[in-house]
């Protein structure tokens, strides 16, 4: 059973769902424009192997604290929100498992050794040195890029977003996965109640403001983590190429990818998502 609860990790109110318990935590990062509610099928599952799975809302989304700085949302605060939370969970073994902006944050914390990490999982959010390859190489990898650029702009980004009640946020979902029944009316009304709070959108997009191009810049230190990659291929945002040269990254290194799951893959795909999780960590972990 999923249950929810309030922890106070680097000065920030976090909410946070979980399931299971004991030291062993499975600390889930979800993305842009997602909630803690984007891990409700694997929490369960994780449970299942062994782990507290613990899935927050990340500063500036849902009912976890909003700073209103832009600078609150740089990279290092959030690194520093990753390291807090395994340790007011009481953490021994640490898994982390990661979407979108939350698997960025997770490639910068196995980069800089910031946890003592027992296994890295990321979802369809490539290596920063890998974007980084591909957004000066690939044409289709630009395109798809655009919103990065966009976001950048004041105030605008935010009017577009929130109209009619935030009624693009909730298409972001179902214009772009492949399983549309995969985000019940009720999933789409909570991202979409999330995001018309007052300031909630300029928190989720001070990510992008705060943190590019200059997060894609990190310093690349090999990363000897066991990680696992799995990767939707219909994603509208992030070409397939980026699943490809991380033999010179990471040293254990496996890659899942699933043809008929999108960007939102643990939500679009969550069996073939769980089975390839369950099977990685009986493996690896």
């Amino acid at each position: 059973m999923i249950t929810s609860r309030h922890i106070t990790a680097n000065g920030i109110d976090f909410a946070i769902d979980e399931c299971g318990d004991g030291p062993d935590i499975a600390l889930c990062l979800h993305g842009f424009p997602e909630s803690r509610k984007s891990w409700r099928h694997q929490l369960p599952v994780l449970a299942s192997q062994g782990w507290h799975a613990v899935a927050p809302d990340l500063r500036g989304y849902g009912d976890t604290s909003r700073p209103a700085a832009q600078s609150a949302y740089h990279i290092d605060h959030l690194v520093a929100d990753t390291a807090a939370l395994f340790d007011a969970l009481g953490a021994r073994r640490k898994l982390l498992v990661a979407h979108d902006w939350g698997a960025l944050i997770a490639w910068v914390v196995a980069q800089r050794r910031a946890v003592a990490l027992d296994g890295l999982v990321i979802m369809n959010v490539p290596h920063p040195a890998v974007f980084r390859h591909t957004l000066r190489t690939s044409w289709p990898q630009k395109r798809k890029s655009w919103y990065v650029a966009f976001f950048q702009i004041p105030w605008l980004p935010e009017a577009l977003l929130g109209a009619r009640g935030a009624q693009a946020v909730g298409r972001a979902f179902t214009d772009s996965a492949v399983d549309k029944a995969a985000f019940p009316p009720d999933i789409i009304a909570h991202y979409r109640a999330n995001a018309c709070v007052p300031g909630a959108l300029t928190a989720m997009i001070a990510y992008y403001r705060a943190n590019f191009p200059d997060v894609l810049a990190e310093p690349v230190v090999v990363i000897d983590v066991p990680t696992l990659m799995i990767w939707g291929e219909q994603d509208m945002a992030i070409d397939f190429a980026n699943t490809q040269g991380y033999g010179p990254l990471v040293r254990d290194f496996t890659l899942v990818t699933l043809p008929d799951a999108s960007h939102w893959v643990q939500q679009d795909a969550p069996a073939a998502v769980n089975a390839a999780l369950v099977a990685w960590l009986r493996g690896s972990v």
